[in-house]
């Protein structure tokens, strides 16, 4: 059966692509979305699904859960635990539309909720998308909040989780543009973890079958997006919510979403996330054989190698250098700006960017007058 999927993989990249571009969600788009976003989708979904509201966040927004399939393979995804990470939350959507549509691709939606029910949480922290803030409106960062279980909308996870048992965990998040991938230092579009379970990083058989999901998205997006799928550091956090739910026994996946070359939105990412997520069900679906858990540690592992912008052999105090740019995401008006920041001021012959640009007869005496024209040229 892995061998099937491997087959389909090459015979339906297209099919899939052009799927997508004509059908992906676009009621939803842009770097911020928030619950007053996808209540009128969640309020369209067809009958195949079902809607619960399963709690209230810190400032009582509603949080729901939606169930499709009808299989005995539990899996739960949930996206935006930290609020300002919302590329799995439009990848989601993108995936509620693939599994009601009719089109080429429906014998693998059919065939994923025969075999599985999947549970969705889309925006588990409500407060923290308004606001566009990784925490919550308590300040707790959800993703380390797992065995204290501060903050309500961890509760809410766990209970859920408790009531679930499922056997597998899709852990949405986004990562930032720093991350590179490979000697080339692309940008790392697609990162996977298989959460450890200890400081050992101990190789259970939970964590091997958590694995073998990854390295068949992997090998999907590579055939896609070559060497932009990078591989997350894989070190034991004792309070992170991945770890925990892994060292449960249940297997856990977690999927970063990251930059694609100018998609400062992500909505070049967002494909690349839903193809993911697509990937991964249709291996707990349908594999029925041993898989190869030991190519996960050939997915390269992450640097932080990207920046973006990059500016070649400008005069800094008398001496040639090179300047590395990051961008401070800002909420202003219900607006997301990319404000341009000073990151690096260095030889960064091992960096890539977004942007690099050179011949510039620049010349500046602090780092102040520096940022001030930085802001100037890129806002």
């Amino acid at each position: 059966m892995f061998v099937y999927i491997c087959k389909m993989k090459k015979v339906e990249i297209e099919i899939l692509e052009n799927w997508f571009d004509l059908n992906y969600q676009k009621k939803i788009q842009g770097r911020r979305i928030v619950l007053k976003d996808i209540l009128p989708l969640v309020g369209k979904l067809k009958q195949k699904f079902k809607i619960k509201t399963i709690g209230q966040s810190h400032l009582k927004n509603d949080i729901y859960s939606i169930t499709i399939g009808n299989g005995t393979k539990k899996v739960l995804i949930w996206t935006q635990m930290h609020g300002n990470e919302s590329t799995g939350t439009k990848a989601l959507f993108d995936l509620f539309e693939f599994f009601t549509g009719k089109h080429k691709l429906s014998n693998i939606a059919e065939s994923i909720l025969k075999e599985c029910t999947i549970t969705c949480i889309p925006i588990l922290n409500p407060d923290g998308a308004i606001a566009y803030t990784r925490v919550n409106a308590q300040n707790i960062d959800l993703n380390r909040d797992v065995i204290d279980k501060k903050a309500i909308e961890s509760r809410i996870l766990q209970e859920i989780l408790k009531q679930l048992q499922p056997e597998y965990c899709f852990n949405m998040h986004d990562q930032r543009t720093i991350f590179s991938v490979g000697k080339e230092n692309n940008p790392a579009t697609i990162s996977f973890l298989a959460p450890s379970v200890d400081k050992q990083r101990s190789l259970t058989e939970g964590r091997k079958r958590t694995m073998e999901v990854i390295v068949s998205m992997y090998e999907l997006l590579q055939k896609i997006i070559p060497n932009q799928i990078g591989r997350y550091t894989d070190e034991f956090y004792p309070t992170a919510t991945g770890d925990n739910f892994q060292k449960m026994g249940h297997n856990t996946i977690l999927i970063e979403s990251g930059h694609y070359k100018d998609d400062y939105l992500r909505e070049k990412t967002r494909k690349y996330t839903f193809f993911s997520l697509l990937q991964g069900l249709n291996f707990i679906a349908n594999n029925k054989e041993e898989a190869n858990y030991e190519a996960y540690f050939k997915i390269p592992n992450n640097n932080k190698n990207y920046l973006d912008v990059i500016l070649k052999d400008i005069s800094y105090k008398n001496k040639k250098v090179d300047v590395g740019v990051l961008f401070e995401e800002r909420l202003k008006d219900n607006k997301i700006f990319f404000i341009p920041k000073v990151d690096k001021i260095d030889n960064l012959s091992n960096f890539n960017a977004n942007k690099i640009i050179s011949n510039l007869s620049l010349s500046f005496s602090d780092e102040e007058k520096m940022n001030t024209w930085i802001e100037n040229e890129f806002n």
